[in-house]
């Protein structure tokens, strides 16, 4: 009876998935596809489209101003990440901890941020950060000192990462105090039992079961960081001689594509920063994963 029914049922299963399946294929794996194959063609005056193999790579890989907006993302990274998900950690801490008052609203208004668009959420922190109009810069003046050029060439990754810490604290607060959450009472109750106070239980007990939790954030945060676009797109705008078209890889290959019209360069250039995602993440997931003798 089972065999006669096995087929069915192992259609259903088909019919089920086949949704996603389709919106996968259709949304992901044709266009990359279709990338890769335009990364290995290039539009010349004379001649028209010529394929040209993996010349468009060469080329990318000794692209100064790529090289430059990679490094910049990395710094960005190698800043913003560790202090964004310190503050997670440490407000998922105190949310678990139990002690606070309120702490639905507080975690509400922790997470709030990362319902915000990073559209609205640059253009509310460039007009914070304005020198002339904006508020920092009013305070500043009212206070008898001088406004910070918050958008000037030394602080403006700064700014940015602020920006970002901003918005993603909470989400990254989410994650973690799901994972706390999710910690059997059990070891709670054998720390009490060894005489364990809430620093210690949070040190030996919540931080080393939250280590996979932290580990996913932080391959989200790599991707996050070099797919850095939004913020600087629209920072642009108000400092244009501080964020250039190649200010982030990202905004290089939107630039090279829709302002230079260089769809097969553009491709290559996307398709090597995918690769360097993909390098960075699994160098992370391995060097945090790996179990130590």
């Amino acid at each position: 009876m089972s065999a006669r029914t096995s087929p069915r049922r192992s259609a259903a299963g088909y019919l089920f998935i086949a949704p996603f399946m389709i919106v996968f294929v259709a949304m992901l794996v044709v266009p990359l596809a279709y990338a890769g194959y335009l990364s290995l063609f290039r539009e010349q005056l004379i001649g028209g489209t010529t394929f040209v193999g993996l010349d468009n790579y060469a080329r990318a890989l000794t692209d100064e101003r790529l090289l430059g907006g990679v490094l910049r993302v990395a710094e960005f990274f190698l800043v913003q990440v560790p202090l964004m998900l310190l503050l997670g950690l440490l407000f998922a801490l105190a949310l678990d901890s139990g002690m606070l008052w309120l702490s639905r609203f507080i975690r509400l208004g922790i997470f709030v941020p990362y319902a915000v668009p990073s559209v609205v959420a640059a253009l509310m922190w460039g007009y914070l950060y304005g020198p002339e109009f904006g508020p920092i810069a009013q305070l500043a003046g009212s206070l008898g000192l001088p406004a910070p050029n918050l958008l000037g060439g030394g602080l403006m990754l700064g700014s940015l990462a602020n920006i970002v810490t901003w918005e993603f604290a909470g989400y990254n607060m989410i994650i973690l105090y799901a994972a706390l959450r999710a910690i059997p009472a059990e070891l709670y109750e054998a720390a009490a039992v060894d005489g364990a106070g809430a620093w210690r239980t949070a040190w030996s007990v919540k931080i080393p079961a939250l280590r996979p939790a932290l580990v996913m954030a932080l391959i989200f945060s790599v991707i996050g960081s070099f797919q850095l676009f939004n913020e600087p797109q629209l920072m642009q705008r108000l400092a244009p001689s501080v964020i250039d078209s190649a200010y982030t890889p990202n905004l290089y290959a939107y630039s090279l594509a829709f302002t230079s019209q260089d769809l097969n360069y553009a491709a290559a250039v996307s398709f090597l920063l995918g690769l360097v995602i993909v390098a960075v993440s699994y160098t992370v997931q391995l060097a945090l994963t790996r179990r130590r003798p």
